[in-house]
């Protein structure tokens, strides 16, 4: 039996896909809150066989941060995907980031080892290998330094990796994923999918910022393969390249018919820019488009290397052009 946290997510919802359609025994944890209604729509989009697939989900009511439904769900499990995350950087979420990234991971971590779970997988980010000076490659290899430009985000997730490395301590075998910006399907109002929506509706700016992006059909592959090979006890960042966000943002206004956004926004603007909306946020009640962490990275060039997985597995990544053509077609089909 494998079990997945976090299924209605990014990563969980092409991960579920993926396992099913391989004929994988597989469990899911749900809150009772959460629905399966994207979950549903990307499978159809994905197979004329969703129904069947999605029946082979057991779906079981539990919260990483509830350890006795974690006891529950881990029974008979020999596998475990790790994907259960809050993604945000907007500083009020800092408390329920690290309630749920770190404190959910150890209660994660804690009872594979009760069940005497055979490997967990656990997807972190390349946020948590911090942020190195500008235009500097960051492999894994990368020590984390306490700095002012590490998001909220970035710390939780430093922090969820250390709960795993502890439990490899205690004979947990574990590997990590470090994914980039991921791009696919999901709610257009989540994550990464925000850039998307945001160049359907028709963008006029781009920043001279760089970043790592990676389909999550990589991330899902990959995850199964590491899990799958003799592995253990390592971290790979999974990143098809590194992009200008200009190059990605033309990208995806070439997908949906758009013009290519022509207004350099310089960081100075942004400074502006995510004051005034903490402002539009308080008054509205309503989550900030563009927060101080998220201004000042756009403008900044970080770069990530892929080697180490792509040498280890020989794994060739779907270019990130291809990723985006094909998710634009998904988006506006969801819209319309």
């Amino acid at each position: 039996m494998i079990l997945v946290t976090g299924g209605t997510g990014l990563v969980g919802t092409r991960l579920l896909f993926d396992l099913t359609s391989n004929g994988k025994k597989v469990r899911a944890i749900k809150r009772k809150s959460s629905s399966h209604a994207m979950l549903k729509m990307i499978f159809q989009a994905l197979s004329n066989r969703a129904v069947e697939l999605l029946n082979r989900i057991e779906w079981v009511d539990g919260d990483v941060q509830d350890y006795v439904s974690l006891e529950a769900a881990m029974r008979d499990v020999e596998y475990v995907y790790h994907c259960a995350a809050v993604v945000s950087f907007d500083p009020k979420d800092k408390s329920m980031m690290m309630q749920t990234n770190v404190e959910g991971t150890a209660n994660v971590v804690n009872a594979a080892i009760a069940h005497g779970v055979k490997k967990l997988c656990f997807v972190s980010s390349v946020a948590a290998l911090g942020r190195a000076e500008e235009n500097t490659l960051i492999d894994e290899k990368a020590d984390w330094i306490d700095s002012k430009e590490n998001s909220a985000y970035a710390v939780s997730k430093y922090a969820a990796e250390r709960e795993v490395w502890r439990g490899v301590a205690e004979g947990l075998n574990a590997v990590i994923v470090n994914p980039s910006i991921i791009i696919g399907p999901g709610d257009p109002h989540k994550s990464s999918a925000k850039l998307l929506t945001t160049a359907m509706k028709g963008n006029r700016f781009y920043t001279l910022g760089m970043n790592a992006f990676v389909d999550v059909r990589d991330v899902s592959r990959i995850m199964m393969l590491l899990v799958e090979s003799d592995i253990v006890n390592e971290r790979f960042i999974v990143n098809e390249g590194n992009h200008t966000y200009r190059y990605i943002l033309n990208a995806m206004a070439e997908g949906f018919g758009k013009k290519p956004p022509t207004l350099n926004v310089k960081p100075w603007m942004f400074e502006i820019i995510w004051r005034l909306d903490k402002v539009r946020s308080l008054v509205t009640g309503t989550s900030p488009l563009i927060t101080r962490e998220t201004a000042r990275t756009s403008s900044k060039r970080y770069l990530y290397s892929n080697d180490k997985i792509r040498r280890v597995l020989n794994f060739q990544f779907i270019p990130i052009t291809e990723s985006i053509s094909e998710n634009c077609k998904w988006f506006r089909q969801i819209s319309s």
